[in-house]
């Protein structure tokens, strides 16, 4: 399989250009590093041509001779990013066994998949590690498993970010004899590398230098000192020919213009020279028994046929979801954090307004108490995913762009996993602070109570999904607390003077959804109860009706407060969805970031 690249060019932001022009050709069995000094375009070529990003680009890519679809390209490639951006709580069997079902579908057996992922590892050198935890991972087996995650669905393409980052020269070196040795399988393997020694040098079989948006070689690295030679630059005999072409490219700019001339910017191809070794029968992944024919013909097939995940929304989602119910019953830690701050926040809560539930000389205390029951689940549960969820948005990223799932069965299994660990601890803290107060001990109050203040958590948490979907944990901090203050100032507008509200605002206590939270606590508690206690000679709200009055509920019925909500949820997930879905487009960041200089400069 051959990527050719024609005349591409690319601007980043609107105004600075980082690729000029630039040709090339990437073959099949063979290992391409790209090469060249900081700041070269060797990032922005590697994601344009894994069609990560396409904004401000310009030019052809081909595979094997015809027009690039998008749609089947991301089906033949793999993306594997720089960071080992790898599944926590879960080892590397059970990472490669959730890659499997997703990948690779109902057309091949439990016993089939499992043979695949055991001869990957095997090939990987991960066998002797399957039961070892991802996080438990040295830096150059975290590096292989995440090249073994992809490798599951066989792709005859591989685009990798400086995977020799953050690793010890042994581990490089493995890493790189692995890549050839999979290259050697048939596949096209293009990586970024910044500066390889000269042993590493020797392994790749293709090298794509780039200076200054410039293609200023593109061949077989044997070639490059002849090449260099030719230019006019001698290499020393006992210098890296790496180290030598990036100094001699950085010592002035007429070096980039004058090779990137010479090979016409990387449409001049310097021919490799075919090695005796290729002659013979390439190794291959998996054996040449029943299995690979079935996986050639019913994977690869098919998935070509149909423009679709392998899999089914709904095997999709059973199987995120229960990779998400493990992960988190596995983090122990995080779990005993939640239950003690429930506990101690339910206990303080109690502590503060022991026993005034049905006090009628402390009933403002009381409707305090409602408005700290709100402002314990609005607070808690957006800043859950506020602080958490842009770490997870980092692998999501790398899982979709390489179509492991849908979007849409992500999120849905996202949104019923946090449900068991919701209700259990929010149904703690809420029968802990009940019975604290002092409310009436009546069953229908108490599940009438219950469901405001879980369907509070559970909207809260769709708001907090929003403000992590969109922005990161620093922003988000902001925002979020940003966000939700208004809201509460709003739901708890005209204490005292309920009757007297204004039209304008009460339109605006509307699109509170917190009002509708505090407002179906009020009247779990207070609506159509008996007079309360009243030690002294005339308690002015020992009637709850009065109260009700006051703080402008009177007119208000349970059940539209319910549906409210239930519209509020729904409203804030649904959002959630789409600035998720916006955000994992490619070119989020550079457009966001494009339209706020541009309306900083029209200022």
């Amino acid at each position: 399989m051959a990527n050719s690249v024609d005349a591409l060019t690319a601007n980043r932001g609107g105004e600075r250009r980082i690729l000029h022009n630039v040709s090339g050709e990437f073959r099949s069995g063979e290992l391409t590093c790209i090469l060249g000094p900081s700041g070269a375009g060797k990032s922005t070529l590697l994601n344009i041509l894994a069609g990560y990003m396409s904004n401000g680009v310009n030019g052809r890519i081909s595979v094997n001779g015809q027009a690039r679809d998008m749609r089947v390209f991301k089906k033949l490639s793999s993306y594997i990013m720089q960071d080992d951006l790898l599944q926590p709580r879960l080892t590397v069997s059970e990472s490669m066994k959730i890659a499997a079902d997703l990948k690779l579908g109902k057309e091949l057996g439990d016993a089939e998949k499992e043979l695949i992922v055991e001869e990957i590892l095997q090939t990987i050198g991960l066998w002797q590690h399957r039961d070892t935890m991802s996080h438990n991972l040295s830096g150059g087996q975290s590096k292989r498993l995440s090249v073994a995650l992809e490798l599951v669905n066989n792709p005859p393409i591989m685009f990798l970010d400086e995977p020799t980052t953050g690793l010890d020269i042994v581990s490089i070196r493995q890493l790189v004899v692995l890549l050839r040795l999979l290259s050697r399988q048939g596949r096209t393997i293009i990586c970024t590398v910044h500066q390889p020694s000269a042993s590493l040098f020797s392994l790749f079989d293709r090298v794509y230098v780039l200076s200054r948006g410039l293609c200023c070689y593109q061949g077989a690295s044997p070639l490059l000192v002849p090449y260099l030679a030719e230019a006019g630059h001698i290499c020393p005999v006992t210098h890296n020919p790496a180290d030598f072409v990036l100094e001699t490219l950085l010592s002035t700019k007429e070096a980039s213009a004058q090779m990137s001339e010479l090979c016409q910017n990387g449409k001049l191809c310097r021919k490799l020279d075919r090695m005796t070794a290729r002659g013979g029968r390439k190794p291959v992944l998996h054996s040449d028994e029943s299995i690979q024919r079935i996986f050639v013909e019913h994977v690869a097939k098919e998935q070509m046929l149909r423009m679709e995940f392998p899999t089914t929304f709904l095997t999709q989602f059973w199987i995120l979801l229960k990779r998400m119910m493990l992960q988190t019953r596995r983090n122990s830690s995080t779990l005993w954090i939640q239950l003690l701050h429930h506990v101690l926040a339910s206990v303080l809560l109690g502590g503060i307004f022991y026993q005034i539930g049905n006090d009628g000389t402390t009933p403002v205390a009381n409707f305090k108490f409602c408005l700290s029951c709100l402002v314990f689940f609005m607070y808690t549960y957006v800043m859950i995913p506020v602080l958490l969820f842009p770490m997870e948005m980092r692998m999501l990223r790398r899982e979709y762009f390489n179509r492991w799932y849908s979007l849409k069965a992500y999120y849905a299994a996202l949104t019923l996993s946090s449900v068991p660990v919701m209700l259990i601890l929010g149904m703690i803290f809420l029968v802990i602070s009940y019975v604290m107060t002092g409310q009436l001990l009546e069953l229908d109050r108490f599940i009438l109570f219950s469901i405001v203040g879980l369907l509070t958590g559970f909207c809260s948490e769709g708001l907090g999904l929003l403000v992590g979907s969109a922005f990161s944990v620093t922003n988000g901090s902001i925002v979020g607390p940003a966000t939700v203050a208004p809201l509460l100032a709003l739901c708890c507008y005209g204490m005292g003077f309920g009757q007297f509200i204004e039209p304008f605002m009460k339109f605006l206590m509307s699109l509170s959804y917190l009002r509708y939270s505090l407002t179906g606590l009020c009247l779990a508690i207070y609506n159509k109860r008996p007079l309360m206690d009243c030690d002294d000679i005339f308690c002015l709200y020992a009637d709850p009706r009065l109260l009700l009055r006051d703080v402008g509920m009177t007119d208000d019925t349970y059940y539209v407060q319910i549906i409210a909500l239930l519209i509020f949820t729904a409203l804030h997930r649904v959002i959630a969805y789409f600035a998720l879905r916006y955000r994992l487009t490619a070119e989020f960041t550079s457009k966001f970031m494009t339209y706020i200089s541009k309306f900083l400069k029209h200022r």
